[in-house]
């Protein structure tokens, strides 16, 4: 049985998968894996006995080697330099006067290349910047600039619920997230309330939306006005978590019902004019 590994290059990163064999790999084993881009050191964080949904066989590509005591060294020497380059970086922004932010540093495990990771408001010319850190040290650099929401994955912070960011966490890919799906789940549009710490609005507004949306679909428009047995009623407001709407009859009175009890109430309604 083919062992199958998820690896990581970086903490926040996505997950890439490979086949392990022949070695025998557990989790938090590191691997030396061939990218793109050369060869790279990655934390094992998943291993499997199966190929995962939407991978074939071929898809899958073996790993190097199992990393030795001289990788994980020279991995600790990566993020010491990348630690200092960082600190460069920024005093060299800071001389020119770049308007750019500067988040964070990869270095390639064989240093062939060095990431700078920024944000900027607008497009920035960076030429001569680039000039200086390629003078510095002696290989491929690349400055990428990114989004807020990648920025905030790469920092962290703590959300409006008291929890580390779920970008930070777990989520690896943003998905769209829209005023409407605030609207649909009966929130304030506080932009303090449902903003995370990135400015954007919530991610985890996403992640109930599907259900909320089955929800909209078994309830009535907010705002109708229906004619039933006890007089005519209109919803206002509709509760996810009870599973009920509040209604206001014809004295002004708010009333909470469930939904089934609603539905036959207006089934009710609708039979006696069919009986008519």
């Amino acid at each position: 049985m083919t062992q199958v590994i998820g690896v990581k290059f970086r903490d926040q990163g996505q997950v890439y998968y490979f086949k392990a064999s022949p070695f025998v790999v557990e989790k938090g084993d590191f691997v030396i894996v061939k990218t793109e881009e050369g060869l790279g050191l990655a934390n094992v964080v998943v291993v499997r006995d199966s190929i995962p949904d939407g991978f074939t066989p071929e898809q899958l590509k073996p790993i190097f080697r199992l990393a030795n005591a001289e990788d994980i060294q020279s991995q600790k020497e990566n993020k010491d330099l990348a630690a200092e380059a960082y600190k460069l970086c920024r005093d060299f922004i800071k001389t020119r006067q770049l308007e750019m932010k500067l988040v964070d540093v990869e270095v390639y495990f064989d240093r062939s290349k060095i990431i700078f990771y920024f944000t900027a408001p607008g497009r920035v010319d960076f030429r001569d910047l680039v000039k200086d850190l390629v003078r510095i040290y002696k290989t491929r650099i690349e400055l990428r600039q990114i989004g807020v929401r990648h920025e905030t994955q790469m920092v962290g912070g703590v959300g409006n619920c008291g929890q580390m960011c779920c970008c930070r966490r777990f989520m690896r890919q943003f998905e769209p997230v829209t005023i409407k799906m605030a609207k649909d789940q009966n929130l304030f549009l506080n932009p303090a309330k449902i903003s995370g710490v990135c400015g954007r609005l919530l991610c985890c507004l996403n992640f109930e939306q599907e259900n909320y949306s089955r929800f909209q679909k078994k309830i009535p428009k907010l705002g109708k006005r229906f004619k039933t047995d006890q007089g005519y009623l209109r919803v206002i407001r509709a509760n996810l978590f009870r599973e009920s709407l509040t209604v206001l009859d014809e004295d002004g009175v708010e009333k909470e019902i469930p939904l089934p009890q609603w539905n036959e109430l207006v089934g009710r309604q609708s039979r006696k004019k069919d009986t008519r």
